[in-house]
Order: C-alpha cells, then structure tokens, then sequence
C-alpha cells in the first residue's frame, strides 16, 4: 500500500512539474511575440519616420504639402490641455479618493460609489466624448475650446486617479494612522502630514500614467470638434485647438504616401513624451519611497 502511494505521488510530481514547464513556455513564447511585434512596430515608425525630424518640424504648422508639415499647433495644443486636463483631474481625483477612504461612512452607499468609480474607469472612451459635448460643448456653451476638450479629458481619466489614489491611501499601514491621532493630530492634519505624503508615490505614478492615456485618446476630442488642420497656436482656454493624436489621425488618411513618413515622425515624438513621463512617475516613486 504505501509502495503504492509512493508511485502514485511520483506521478502526480511528474505531472504537475510538466503542467509547470508547458505553462513557462507558454508565457514565455506570449512575452517573447509581444515584444517581437513592439520591436518590429517601433523599428517601422523610427525607419519611416527619423527622416522628418528637424528644426522645422516643430516650429512649422500643418500643410498639405508633406515636405513643409509640422507639429507646432499640434504640441503646443497638447500642451495646452494637459495643463488643463492635470490640475483638474489630480484635483479632483485625489480629494474624491481622500473622502472615500477617510470621510466618508462606511455602508452599502458607498460601496455602491466606489464599485460605479471603478466600472467608470473601463468604459469606452468615446462615452466620455458624448458626454462632454453634451455638457460642455452644448449645455454650458463653451463650444469647441480647449476648456471643453480639457474637462472632456478630465472626465475621462477620473475615475482611474480616483482608484489609483485609492490603492495608494489604502496601503499606508494603519499604525502610522494611529500614532497620529494618540499625538492628538486631528483627521485632516493626520492626512495632509502623515496620509498624504507616504501616498504620493502610488497617486502620482497613478495619476502620471492616467495623463498619459489621456495624451494619446483621439475619440473624446475628434466628438466634441477638435480641429484636424490648424495654422494657430492657442492663445487663451478658449481657442480651438487641435492635438498630436489627432493630427496623426489626419496625416494617416491622406492618400500621398509621404504623408505616412510624416505621421511616422510624429509618433516618434509623441512615444518620447510618453516616456518622459513615465519616467518622471518612476523617479518621483523611488524618491518618495526613500523618503518615506
């Protein structure tokens, strides 16, 4: 019997280091297509697309002509409403996530808010485009500005700063919490002091790579009006505008073939604006883990 035992376990050993090594390799063949294709996409666009990059590339405007294209409007747009889209997102969404961790009561209602907040975080972005031309553009009559396509934005990544901050305040330990108040701290100065700072790292890498998507949505603007062919800089919030993504979009449908290379140039600035910014939320998040 225990000669039996013993075979019998030898087989299920055998078995679950081969379930082991099939599923390793199955990972690892997903991981090695996935990079595979990324390095086979970013080799095309550098390719294609190295070529465009001068001087005059950014400091020139749109043209029909692809020899004269440039992504001035389209930076200094993008630019423009991400320093809208940031301030009222951040905001917003860290005061949202501060009150639902630490004001606001614990029953059904708020459970029932915060299981809404994290299905707002994956619904398409094009809802939010309605939704801010129907609010914004329309109801509040702010027209295709940059005002109307910065809050469109700031609805959009909402909902993931909320959850992000969230995660963030939730994983600061409770004793901290605790000794604050045995100090005599009240609430608030227990979160500005003590909450606030050790979360920082988690809400700002949150909120960085929310800022992110948000410079690369095309739907929410391309709904409210944002402009394809612009000749401008904007001077105030309430300009028209045009982004890089869109402006992408539009050198992408033309039908001269060089108009390609130029969108190709394109996207290589805007992946470098992405990585800074990914960059910047790692460096901030190992300099406030050092600290704190």
């Amino acid at each position: 019997m225990a000669f039996y035992d013993k075979k019998k376990m030898n087989k299920n050993t055998t078995f679950r280091l081969a379930v082991n090594v099939v599923s390793r390799s199955v990972f690892l063949l997903a991981t090695l297509l996935a990079l595979v294709i990324l390095l086979v996409l970013f080799a095309r666009i550098i390719t294609q697309g190295i070529g465009y990059i001068d001087w005059d590339f950014f400091t020139s405007f749109a043209s029909r002509h692809p020899e004269e294209a440039g992504i001035k409007a389209a930076i200094m747009g993008t630019i423009w409403l991400m320093a809208i889209t940031a301030p009222v997102s951040i905001i917003l969404g860290v005061g949202t996530a501060i009150y639902l961790e630490q004001y606001a009561k614990k029953n059904k209602f708020t459970d029932l808010i915060k299981i809404n907040i994290s299905n707002l975080a994956g619904v398409p972005s094009i809802v939010f485009g309605l939704l801010g031309l129907t609010v914004f553009v329309r109801v509040m009559e702010m027209g295709r500005s940059l005002l109307a396509g910065g809050l469109t934005m700031s609805l959009l990544i909402l909902p993931i700063i909320v959850v992000a901050a969230q995660e963030a305040l939730r994983s600061v330990p409770n004793d901290t919490q605790e000794a604050s108040y045995a100090l005599g701290a009240s609430k608030w100065q227990t979160v500005r002091r003590i909450l606030l700072p050790a979360a920082i790292p988690g809400i700002m890498t949150g909120s960085i790579l929310a800022l992110s998507r948000a410079i690369g949505e095309t739907a929410p603007l391309l709904v409210i009006g944002a402009l394809t062919f612009v000749a401008f800089t904007p001077d105030s919030i309430w300009s028209g505008f045009t982004v890089m993504p869109i402006q992408i979009f539009n050198w992408t449908s033309r039908p001269q073939a060089e108009f390609q290379d130029v969108a190709a140039a394109a996207i290589i600035v805007l992946l470098v604006m992405l990585i800074v910014m990914n960059l910047i939320a790692v460096l901030i998040r190992n300099k406030m883990n050092k600290r704190y």
